[in-house]
């Protein structure tokens, strides 16, 4: 068993951990901040947060990476690598370079395809036939890394952002449980992106919900199922002020366009901020 020591934050990054203390030895995980939540306000533990807590593994919850002395509690754990799913931050060169077998990535798309925060929402959105995971070697650059191993599974004409998250996050731990060793032991040789392949998936925000009336009726239906749960339809949905939409993916086809409506509707959220979805690398605050 390696030693390894886990960076992530979201319910994306649980099960992956998870088969990392199974299967491995986690010397400590590093999370995000605790940040308030809910209509109160109180400070919250990360999903990752609270796992490592059950299992007792030592944490490390920095505001921010940037700072090389930030690096120096990891560099006491003495990782062997670095797994990474879902972080939230960006991993300068100090943390790159510090494990000798360096830092893993656990990315939710077949890179290049879909490269940033929000590869899940972005398939869905372009009515992708596929997608699947990719684990790669971190670099300096944004998903631009060599690729050890990719697995693909077909998008399902009924999936919305959570149901094919949740597929991904199980197929992502089944493939650290598959190919950890071998990626360790060198069996595994990560190979070059092609850049010019390239597509990226920024951060979704709450603007990404607004559904514009004069689109296909398919654009509507994958903009809605791609923001299921992020920014889920709720009867306080606006149309413009006039109407509202509680539109869910099976009530696509019983849809009718709001009274007096200049066109527009926007899917509702009652979680507050720009980014709201839970399941983006960076629905948390970005430090660094």
């Amino acid at each position: 068993m390696a030693r390894i020591v886990f960076m992530g934050t979201p319910d994306f990054a649980v099960p992956v951990l998870q088969t990392l203390l199974e299967t491995q030895t986690v010397a400590g995980v590093v999370t995000q901040p605790d940040r308030p939540a809910g209509r109160g306000q109180t400070l919250r533990h990360s999903p990752v947060k609270q796992l490592a807590l059950q299992a007792g593994v030592p944490l490390y919850q920095p505001a921010s990476l940037r700072p090389p002395e930030a690096a120096e509690p990891i560099r006491a754990w003495a990782p062997e690598a670095i797994v990474v799913a879902a972080f939230g931050q960006i991993l300068r060169p100090h943390i790159l370079s510090l494990p000798p077998r360096g830092c893993i990535n656990v990315h939710a798309s077949l890179l290049p395809r879909w490269r940033g925060a929000s590869p899940i929402h972005h398939a869905l959105l372009a009515g992708d036939p596929e997608t699947g995971i990719s684990l790669m070697q971190m670099d300096a650059g944004l998903d631009t890394g060599p690729v050890y191993v990719q697995e693909a599974i077909p998008i399902r004409p009924d999936d919305t952002a959570e149901t094919l998250h949740d597929r991904l996050a199980a197929l992502g731990a089944e493939m650290i449980r598959r190919h950890l060793d071998d990626i360790l032991a060198g069996r595994l040789v990560p190979q070059p992106q092609d850049g010019q392949a390239a597509t990226y998936a920024p951060m979704i925000k709450k603007e990404e919900g607004e559904l514009d009336w004069q689109e296909p009726a398919i654009a509507l239906e994958r903009r809605v199922r791609a923001m299921t749960p992020c920014l889920a339809p709720t009867p306080g949905g606006r149309a413009n002020g006039s109407g509202s939409t509680g539109l869910g993916p099976a009530q696509m086809g019983q849809r009718r366009r709001p009274a007096q409506s200049s066109g527009r509707a926007t899917l509702s959220s009652s979680r507050p901020g720009p980014a709201v979805c839970s399941f983006c690398r960076y629905s948390r605050p970005v430090a660094g």
